[in-house]
């Protein structure tokens, strides 16, 4: 059901033609949702056009049946590959949204989907978008700390998993799940012994009409990416959420005959909508989903695909430009390397293209909203030193200092940024918003940033990845950088550990290139020191370690390594 994006009513409003009343809309209480002088501007500039998902993919099947939406490598029967065309995936999507009706789960029931990257990850989703029920995107590597806190606190009414991925069987775990929470009446399996759960392959019916939602619904629960305690949940609607894929494409070239790799988890949002496959089957374009990140699997899959495009984390990014000028694979169709979900330092962003022969186009963006991205012909030196600057003309952005007084361009700050596709609220968290939203509605991510002339954000770190000793501020990032210089260093990550005398002090985690020459502390130390680095910002503590301590999606953990530091003894 598509609506005129100039005549279509607003949450909080009464319906217009063809909508679902008003009950139907996210309760402000849940959900805060945009002021109704918001919406309207957003809908009169067109950034909002009345799209829902469910429509979106009946569109592009209506159009392209036979065009292919989604190869999956390893799905098929005897393992191999298989391919579903934009029609199969919208009659998959219409018998499992019957299917799951049949079983009473309808629009505003939240189910939590923790698939790997399979297609049937898209198959259900989409489902559920039609029935408008929500999905809670979890990771793979959610455990039960996760996945019980998501389904007692969204009330999810049914859960979906694989029996057994990369060797944990998550049968067991949904059995502990629906032991402690009551409002779990199903679990649906995919793949394997479904055991004394339904099998997801069972689920499908004859299609039966089933009322869209509308586009200002909420589409899913997304997590965020908080560094302590469980994730928040972040309401997402069709609208806003369709908006920043359309935007996303316009600004990453990608169409009809883009291949994009799915090579993180696909439930994560930056492989969602940057412009991730969501983007990517919004254009009529192709989802190759990557069973692993491991180099050879991947360009394997560049090569035999034809892949064009795809995203990765910086650690993802630094083990791609080692290994790919010794492989074998032809990646020559790999046109675009999106580099986003942590800051990609200068030293590694310059890496890119001599390793990869493909195009660096960095992205700054966050699940709650407000996403950056270098430009196609932006000059290299703003891609590999900056993160580029928002999708929409109106994102609105404030550097602000520690009282949110304003900071003049250039000067580095909290920033705060307020939109069509920036939400205004987390899940049911009146207290948690009260600090992370101003009055006026701009979100506080909690990064330090700075503003070029040009519009271009540099990231300096999070606000908790400032260092202050003995009240000198240091940036994380910029010492990371000196250290990356290095010959020797494969990868750098520098944290605050606490000190008895200066409150805080810097530790130097180091990763080696394999192969090099052994390093000591004391060089490490000399080496930023000859580069330039005042001396209170060279590292107090160098430690050299194997590997660092990774989150869900693959990006390194701050928190874990800040955990690692010792005691402060006087």
């Amino acid at each position: 059901m598509s609506t005129d994006p100039a005549g279509a009513s607003a949450p909080g409003t009464t319906a217009g033609p063809g909508e679902p009343p008003s009950e139907h809309r996210p309760d402000p209480s849940e959900a805060p949702t945009w002021p109704e002088e918001f919406a309207a501007r957003y809908r009169a500039a067109g950034w909002w056009r009345g799209e829902t998902f469910g429509e979106m993919l009946s569109e592009r099947a209506n159009a392209h049946p036979d065009r292919i939406a989604v190869v999956d490598p390893t799905g098929g029967p005897d393992g191999g590959r298989r391919a579903w065309s934009y029609g199969e995936l919208d009659r998959r999507a219409d018998r499992m949204a019957a299917g799951l009706a049949a079983r009473g789960i309808g629009r505003g029931d939240k189910v939590v989907v923790q698939l790997p990257n399979v297609a049937e990850f898209f198959e259900v989703v989409f489902a559920l978008f039609r029935l408008g029920a929500l999905p809670v995107f979890a990771l793979p590597a959610h455990r039960k700390s996760e996945i019980v806190y998501f389904c007692s606190f969204t009330e999810a009414v049914a859960y979906v998993i694989p029996a057994v991925h990369d060797g944990f069987d998550y049968r067991e775990l949904a059995a502990t799940a629906r032991a402690e929470v009551p409002t779990l009446k199903h679990v649906f399996v995919s793949g394997g012994d479904a055991g004394e759960f339904d099998s997801l392959a069972e689920v499908p019916a004859e299609p039966a009409f089933l009322p869209e939602p509308a586009p200002h619904d909420l589409a899913f629960l997304q997590l965020s990416g908080g560094s302590t305690g469980v994730p928040k949940l972040i309401p997402r609607t069709h609208d806003d959420y369709i908006y920043s894929l359309r935007g996303s494409n316009e600004i990453c070239a990608v169409d009809e005959h883009s291949v994009y790799l799915c090579v993180l988890p696909a439930a994560h949002n930056f492989p969602l909508s940057s412009p991730g496959s969501l983007g990517t089957l919004y254009a009529g374009g192709r989802v190759v989903l990557c069973p692993s990140p491991v180099p050879d699997e991947a360009f394997r899959l560049i090569e035999s695909e034809g892949v064009t495009i795809t995203g990765v984390v910086p650690p993802l990014a630094l083990v791609w430009t080692e290994a790919a000028p010794r492989s074998a694979y032809n990646l020559n169709s790999l046109s675009v390397l999106l580099v986003g979900g942590a800051k990609f330092s200068e030293e590694t962003a310059r890496r890119v293209r001599p390793a990869l022969g493909c195009t660096l186009q960095q992205v700054f963006g966050m699940a709650e909203g407000l996403v950056n991205y270098t430009r196609l012909d932006d000059p290299n030196e703003t891609v590999v030193t900056t993160q580029g600057r928002p999708i929409s003309p109106d994102d609105e952005i404030r550097v602000v200092d520690d009282e949110d007084n304003d900071l003049p361009v250039g000067e580095a700050g909290h920033l705060l940024t307020r939109g069509p596709y920036t939400i205004r609220g987390y899940w049911k968290a009146p207290e948690h918003n009260a600090r992370s939203f101003t009055e006026d509605g701009f979100y506080r991510t909690g990064d330090i940033v700075r503003l070029t002339p040009t519009g271009h954000l540099i990231v300096e770190g999070r606000a908790k990845d400032q260092i202050n000793r003995g009240g000198e501020k240091i940036a994380a990032e910029e010492v990371e950088n000196h250290i990356l210089a290095h010959p020797a260093v494969h990868d750098a990550n520098v944290v605050a550990e606490p000190d008895p005398y200066l409150g805080e002090r810097t530790c130097a985690y180091v990763i080696l290139r394999p192969g090099a020459d052994p390093l000591r502390a004391p060089a490490v130390k000399k080496f930023v020191r000859e580069r330039g680095l005042a001396a209170y910002k060279v590292p107090d503590r160098v430690v050299f370690v194997d590997a660092f301590p990774k989150t869900g999606v693959g990006k390194v953990s701050k928190k874990d390594l800040r955990a690692a530091a010792p005691a402060p003894t006087a």
